[in-house]
């Protein structure tokens, strides 16, 4: 009997990583019902860390209600292991892209307060642990938003608190740390990122993701200012400079407050989940491992979930297939990496919106199409040995 090992990331803007591997595990065994298999949702620390972390742990959901990026109130959720004491929390469940509309973009207003909510809330059920997912934030703010709601304050020229700060940090002059919650300084920290970029310059928090928060071309240079500016008040408020840190331009700048105001660990979101779902002991005796995301190119080498399954997947000699919503340059490289085919799972000429809105259903028919081929495969095989 056929042992198939399911671990997909989320297809961005079109379905989690759990609603992917159902949608692969439906194709599976409808075409071979006796195949065995085994559902690992994954993700990098973005959008899926939750359900990924909880499906291999005893834990629960907890919604909490929060501000949205543009201080809308909303309900959204967190992990939480009550035997661990040891909350799962998301940016992009408070402060992500995915909750604004098209045309919500506002990187001047959006704000990561709602993920402070959600860290406040874990703090308040005693938690002992926090590991905080940077991914997918809407916001520009440095995490001025989020510490605002663990009790930090900013103030402006003229010395008045500021209450809504958003990417607007060229209006900080000071910042008080008094009010800050005691029991931050007694909680590990551990942050999930595949980010390594540092806070300032062409390879920072504004030139590299500004664009995709909403932050115009014209835009660039004042917001780059703004965030400098700010940089230096933080450093020595703190007495000491992160800015350059790897990591410091993850989540809009969060990164950089976290490691300037608290003592956290930085870790790669793909191996610590990885690691926390024991997946390499997950993988003995697997024929084939099933994984995937919205786009596979060259630059997937770079920390996305297909390259590590497939890394991971070589050590045992197990062979990867890959399902992709579109494939870019690069994608013969992967091939090294443990990835022995990628399948695109659009079966004819469509809109961008329409291939995200049928995801679920393409990646099933996508998934039916490879079954199939793998029958005749066995088929074949199974007449040469006769």
């Amino acid at each position: 009997m056929m042992k198939i090992v399911i671990s997909p990331d989320s297809f961005k803007g079109s379905m989690t990583s759990m609603q992917a591997s159902s949608a692969i595990n439906r194709a599976v065994h409808e075409i071979i019902p006796e195949a065995e298999t085994a559902l690992y949702p994954m993700a990098d620390g973005g959008e899926g860390t939750v359900e990924a972390v909880l499906r291999g742990r005893d834990g629960d959901k907890i919604s909490c209600r929060v501000q949205d990026p543009l201080g809308r109130d909303i309900d959204a959720v967190y992990g939480w292991i009550d035997r661990e004491k040891t909350a799962i929390i998301e940016t992009a469940a408070a402060s992500g892209l995915p909750l604004l509309k098209p045309g919500e973009l506002d990187p001047e207003t959006a704000s990561s307060y709602g993920t402070g909510q959600l860290i406040k809330d874990a703090i308040g059920r005693g938690a002992k642990t926090i590991l905080l997912g940077l991914g997918g934030s809407a916001t520009v703010d440095a995490g001025t938003g989020l510490f605002q709601a663990l009790g930090l304050k900013f103030f402006d020229h003229d010395k008045k608190e500021i209450a809504h700060i958003g990417g607007r940090l060229d209006r900080i002059l000071s910042i008080d740390t008094s009010g800050l919650i005691p029991a931050l300084s007694s909680i590990k920290f551990i942050v999930a990122s595949d980010v390594t970029n540092p806070l300032l310059g062409k390879e920072g928090a504004i030139a590299v993701f500004g664009p995709q928060k909403g932050v115009k071309r014209h835009q660039l240079e004042s917001f780059e200012e703004g965030m400098r500016q700010f940089s230096v008040i933080a450093a020595q408020t703190a007495g000491r400079d992160m800015s350059a840190e790897a990591g410091s331009g993850a989540a809009g700048g969060i990164g950089f407050l976290l490691k300037t105001f608290l003592e956290v660990e930085f870790r790669n979101g793909l191996d610590l989940i990885v690691e926390m779902l024991q997946l390499e002991k997950q993988l003995a005796g697997a024929d084939l491992i099933l994984t995937g995301e919205g786009r596979i190119d060259g630059q997937s080498l770079f920390g996305k979930v297909p390259v590590g399954i497939g890394r991971l997947a070589g050590k045992r000699v197990i062979p990867v297939i890959a399902f992709a919503g579109s494939i870019g340059p690069g994608v013969e490289t992967l091939e090294q990496e443990g990835i022995q085919a990628v399948m695109p799972i659009v079966d004819g000429p469509m809109s961008l919106e329409e291939a995200l809105q049928n995801g679920e259903a393409l990646l099933y028919e996508s998934a039916k199409r490879l079954m199939r081929i793998l029958l005749i495969a066995n088929t074949i095989e199974a007449g040469n040995k006769g």
